[in-house]
């Protein structure tokens, strides 16, 4: 009698983990029915430290050029390598680290897209008093809720929507997960598209070396303009997302800057129109695009979110149903390992416990009504989030667009009701809600990417939600200290110091509806933009609405990305298991350009801040930058071609390392 065949040991993620199939009957890198060591005390630790060091270093980041970096994939890399140095630790603690340690970058982008517009304020307005409890509890809150809204749609968003919804830096994590654990040649293919993203990130990062100009921009008549920021995380997320949605997105795009900049500097001629405070004549495109455009994406953003909200109304209803109906949290149902939850009556019970406590706190002066939006637009925007990031990653996803959304609502039911009194009170209350709206989407869109990694490696995703809520709640505890600091010793919202420019736009929509002076013809034509897109063309209108809110330098990378994937798709169309290997190829080294070059320009960041405390320079990248006469007039060209020459050089690598042959690991 021959001897049984023993099956074969997985190698890496399955090719399902690509596939549309059936999320519950996926079989992940870790079966269900296996358990390892997951919510560890070195894992919870490791991860808590990864939370707060990210949470600061992108605070000082984004006050300064309004973008942080997402820190998913940064974080899965460190853990790898310290459970690799410490020669212990199972795959399953490496995703907890990943999960902690990444919250702390979500929180830090929703407080600094809000908050500091209650420092902009104090400056002119000495009754408004800003301290690091209240800034810290708002941050708590909001992100707490953020977790708790996600919990409910996991099992839609991550499992039903498998393979329609790809989470491209959910999926990257896991891939760097398996492949630090395999080893081989999916280890060779990452850490080497890893060293590629962090030497040019390193090189070409304008708070960097800035050898070259790693954004060129080539003007157009009337204003017109198209550019990139040629960065490898945005070439790795547009090869990750595929072409449809990296095509719609960049439609979007090349709209608001090839169209409509132009329509609105021929239409405005040598006029003032609000909100910008000179003429329209003297305005240049970016300018155009940060006064009227930004207003026009926040519109189409809004709506595009409500349709998407209504047509998902069904399967979110199913969703809280499934919830309702394993409350005991799975194991009693007999749900396995990799399908248990948090119990809804827990996520139900403390997003109400919060709401009381947000009413009744008076640091959070929003009262009852403010409470209950609160829970209302953190639901609804939380469930836009999360499946924007599911098509194109949460670096991209445009969270200030949803807060400007829900500060509109606030203020305009705020003016209807009567609770306008024209002082400080209800602009503190309007933003309050505002903010902890913002950090909820923000941690969702976080939150949807970890439980998608935890989804394809077999994480446990109750045990991955409790994590998050700890990385939640150490970043945030830090972050009222990291804002007052960062405020006494350069000044939030201003020109010399840190601009903070997300915010300060914040507070121009508080203060614009608020004062009755809200330019919402903008709003409106993003409006009926977004209907045109969704009910006329067919086409995904938050994904489209996404790329006429972000700039098009962003778009570009990421487009390119998209058409590389189709064309390898193309030229191994007639070979599927082929194909299969040369997109896991790809993905792999895509996703190594992401990790290394966000993790670089992470350390960037933390290596600008700890120099000015050091120092007391206010500009201390000034002084290690090597190429910044390049950006002189007399070699911005050349620098541009470079910068052009440098990219084409960079999508090579990754045509070349998804094309060519894998060896034996």
């Amino acid at each position: 009698m021959a001897a049984p065949v023993e099956p074969p040991v997985r190698k890496g993620l399955p090719p399902e983990a690509y596939e549309v199939v059936d999320g519950d009957s996926y079989r992940p890198y870790v079966p269900p029915e296996k358990s390892l060591a997951e919510l560890s005390v070195r894992a919870v630790v490791i991860g808590l430290v990864v939370s707060v060091v990210f949470g600061a270093a992108n605070a000082y980041l984004g006050l300064k050029v309004g973008l942080t970096v997402s820190a998913s994939i940064p974080a899965a890399v460190i853990a790898v390598a310290v459970f690799r140095a410490l020669r212990r630790g199972s795959i399953l603690e490496t995703n907890m680290v990943q999960t902690i340690g990444s919250a702390g970058e979500s929180v830090a982008a929703g407080v600094i897209f809000t908050l500091p517009a209650l420092f902009i304020w104090q400056r002119s307005d000495p009754t408004i008093v800003v301290d690091l409890v209240q800034v810290s509890v708002i941050a708590g809150f909001g992100g707490l809720l953020g977790v708790l809204f996600m919990i409910p749609l996991r099992r839609y968003l991550i499992a039903r929507e498998h393979g329609k919804l790809p989470y491209p830096e959910g999926t990257a994590c896991a891939e760097v997960q398996v492949a630090g654990e395999v080893g081989g040649s999916k280890a060779r293919l990452l850490f080497s598209g890893l060293g590629v993203g962090a030497l040019y990130q390193a090189l070409a990062n304008a708070r960097g070396l800035a050898l070259w100009n790693e954004a060129p921009a080539v003007p157009l008549p009337r204003k017109a303009e198209i550019g990139g920021d040629f960065t490898p995380e945005l070439l790795g997320v547009g090869f990750i997302i595929g072409p449809r949605i990296a095509a719609i997105m960049f439609g979007g795009s090349a709209l608001a800057w090839l169209v409509l900049i132009p329509l609105i500097d021929l239409w405005g001629g040598d006029a003032v129109v609000y909100p910008a405070g000179v003429a329209m004549s003297a305005l240049g495109s970016g300018e155009i695009w940060d006064n009227y455009i930004r207003y026009v994406g926040a519109g189409a953003v809004g709506f595009a979110g409500i349709v998407t909200l209504l047509k998902s109304l069904p399967t979110i209803v199913e969703s809280f149903k499934l919830g309702l109906a394993h409350a005991g949290g799975g194991a009693a149902t007999g749900l396995p390992r990799t399908q248990q939850d948090l119990p809804m009556r827990l996520v139900l019970g403390l997003a109400a416990l919060m709401a009381v406590a947000l009413w009744l706190w008076p640091g959070v002066p929003v009262g009852p009504l403010g409470a209950l939006l609160i829970v209302v637009f953190s639901f609804f925007f939380v469930t836009v989030s999360s499946r924007i990031v599911g098509l194109i990653g949460s670096s991209s996803n445009p969270v200030s667009g949803m807060t400007i959304a829900a500060l509109i609502l606030t203020s305009l039911i705020w003016v209807a009701l009567g609770l306008n009194d024209g002082g400080a009170g209800a602009k503190v209350a309007v933003l309050a809600v505002g903010a902890v709206v913002c950090i909820s989407a923000a941690v969702a869109g976080d939150t949807s990417q970890d439980l998608k990694t935890g989804f394809l490696v077999g994480a446990t995703p109750k045990r991955m939600q409790v994590g998050e809520m700890m990385g939640v709640l150490a970043s945030a505890a830090v972050m009222g200290g990291v804002l007052v600091v960062l405020n006494e010793s350069y000044g939030l919202g201003t020109v010399d110091g840190l601009p903070a420019p997300q915010a300060t736009l914040m507070s121009l929509v508080i203060d614009g509806v608020l004062n009755a002076s809200l330019p919402w013809g903008f709003v409106l034509l993003g409006i009926g933009i977004a209907a045109v897109a969704e009910f006329v063309f067919k086409l995904p209108s938050l994904a489209f609405a996404v790329g006429v809110y972000l700039p098009v330098s962003l778009m570009t990378p990421i487009f390119v990305g998209g058409l590389m994937r189709m064309g390898l798709a193309r030229k191994y169309s007639g070979n599927d298991g082929e194909g299969a290997e040369k997109r896991e190829q790809g993905v792999l080294f895509a996703s190594g350009l992401i990790a290394g070059a966000a993790l670089v320009g992470v350390l960037i960041g933390l290596a600008i801040y700890l120099v000015t405390q050091v120092t007391g320079n206010p500009d201390p990248a000034s002084s290690w930058i090597v190429g910044h006469g390049w950006m002189d007039a007399a070699w911005a060209p050349l620098s541009s071609i470079v910068g052009t020459l440098v990219f084409a050089g960079l999508c090579l690598l990754l045509w070349r390392a998804a094309v060519g042959e894998r060896r034996a690991g």
